[in-house]
C-alpha cells in the first residue's frame, strides 16, 4: 500500500474505491474476437456492465462470417444497449478500401472503428474482455478523473498470478526501454510522460470525445504505447491520470511465434519511437539497444529481489533470455500505418455504422 504520486495524477484505491462517476454519459468500447465468444471471462465482463449500466456498449468483433451472428445473438442477451460491429464484413471492407484505410487488421484497428462509433458521448471508456478478475468497479474509476478536470485516464495494476510476475512485456521491454530513453534524453517531456505510467501497455483507458476524436490509432498491438502519444499531445501531462484498477488476471502468450510477444515487441516498439519522434526526440539506435539490455538488467535484479521478498518463483535465466529476443525489436520505427484521427478522418462513423449493421445483418 503507498500513495506515491507521479508526474500524471495518480489514483489509488485504499480499499474497494467505487467512486461516483458519470456512466450515464459514457459509451464503452469492448473489442472481442470470437473466441472470447461466451467465455467465462467475457460472461464476467458483460455481467458487469448491466451493473454500471453505461449509456452504450460499442463491441467491435472480429469474427468469421459463420461465428458473428451467434456472438451478436449472445451480446443481445445482456441486459445493455450493445452495438455489435462486425470489423470484417464485405461492406466495411469495401467502404474502408474506397477511403483507402482498410490495410492490415488488428486489435487497434477494430477499436479504431469502436471509437468512431462511440465518439458522440462525452465520455468513452475502452477495456478488453478477456479480464477473469474484471469488476464492476473498473469502468466508474476510469471514468471519475474525466469528471473531475482530466480529460485522459490510464488504467493501472498488478500481474501476479501463480506464484509468479506476468506483464513481461511491459516489465522486461517496455519499462526498460523508456528508461534507457530518460537517460539519453534527460528532461525530455514525452519520455517522462511515458514513464509515469505504472502499467502503460494497459488495455483500459478512458477520455473525453476530443481526445478520442484526436487519437492516431496503431492499427496492432502497439494500440496501447500510441495511445500515450497522442494523449500527451492532447491532454498533456497535467490532463491526464492513472487508476488503480488492483490485480489483473487473463490469457498469456507465449514469447515466440507470430502472435508471440516477440511479434508485439516489434509494434510496440514502432509506437513508441513514432511517439517520441513527433515530440522532437531523436533516439540513437545504433546504440539503443544495449542500453536498453543494461537497463533490463537493472530492472531484473529488483523484481528478482521484489519476487524473492513476496516467495514467488522467479527465472533470471529465462527474463534474460526475453530481453535478448524482445532487443532485436530495437529500432527505427519504418513507415507511419497509424489510422488517421476521427476528426480528420475522411468517411463518416455513420457510414461505418451503416455498413457494419448491413454486414451483419445479411449473415443473421
Amino acid at each position: 500500500m503507498e500513495y506515491v504520486q507521479e508526474r500524471v495524477a495518480t489514483l489509488h484505491d485504499f480499499g474497494d474505491a467505487r467512486p461516483d462517476a458519470p456512466t450515464d454519459r459514457a459509451a464503452v468500447v469492448v473489442p472481442m474476437t470470437e473466441r472470447e465468444h461466451a467465455s467465462l471471462a467475457a460472461e464476467r465482463v458483460f455481467g458487469a456492465l448491466e451493473r454500471v449500466d453505461p449509456a452504450r456498449v460499442v463491441v467491435p468483433l472480429r469474427a468469421s462470417e459463420d461465428r458473428v451472428g451467434d456472438v451478436a445473438d449472445w451480446l443481445d442477451g445482456f441486459a445493455l444497449d450493445v452495438e455489435p460491429l462486425w470489423c470484417d464484413g464485405p461492406r466495411l471492407h469495401d467502404l474502408l478500401d474506397d477511403h483507402g484505410l482498410d490495410g492490415d487488421r488488428g486489435k487497434g484497428r477494430d477499436v479504431w472503428l469502436g471509437l468512431g462509433l462511440a465518439a458522440d458521448a462525452p465520455y468513452v471508456a475502452v477495456h478488453d474482455a478477456d479480464a477473469t478478475t474484471y469488476t464492476d468497479a473498473h469502468v466508474p474509476r476510469l471514468l471519475f478523473p474525466l469528471d473531475h478536470g482530466f480529460d485522459f485516464s490510464k488504467g493501472y495494476y498488478a500481474r501476479v498470478e501463480n506464484g509468479q510476475l506476468y506483464g513481461r512485456l511491459f516489465r522486461l521491454f517496455y519499462r526498460p526501454l523508456v528508461r534507457a530513453l530518460a537517460d539519453a534524453h534527460p528532461g525530455a517531456g514525452i519520455v517522462e510522460y511515458l514513464a509515469a505510467f505504472r502499467y502503460a501497455l494497459a488495455g483500459e483507458f478512458a477520455a473525453t470525445t476530443d481526445v478520442v476524436r484526436s487519437l492516431r490509432v496503431q492499427r496492432g498491438w502497439g494500440l496501447e504505447v500510441g495511445t500515450l502519444g497522442d494523449a500527451y499531445a492532447t491532454a498533456g501531462a497535467d490532463g491526464s491520470a492513472q487508476v488503480d484498477l488492483g490485480r489483473h488476471e487473463h490469457d498469456h502468450r507465449a514469447v515466440s511465434g507470430p502472435a508471440g510477444l516477440s511479434t508485439m515487441s516489434e509494434e510496440v516498439a514502432a509506437a513508441l519511437f513514432h511517439a517520441v519522434e513527433d515530440n522532437g526526440v531523436s533516439p540513437e539506435y545504433a546504440t539503443l539497444p544495449d542500453r536498453y539490455e543494461a537497463a533490463a538488467e537493472t530492472i531484473i535484479r529488483g523484481y528478482a529481489a521484489d519476487a524473492a521478498f513476496n516467495g514467488l518463483a522467479y527465472d533470471r535465466g529465462d527474463e534474460r533470455a526475453q530481453v535478448s529476443e524482445y532487443a532485436d525489436a530495437v529500432g527505427p520505427p519504418g513507415g507511419d500505418t497509424r489510422l488517421p484521427a476521427w476528426r480528420d478522418a475522411p468517411v463518416d462513423p455513420e457510414a461505418v455504422r451503416s455498413a457494419a449493421d448491413d454486414d451483419l445483418e445479411a449473415v443473421r
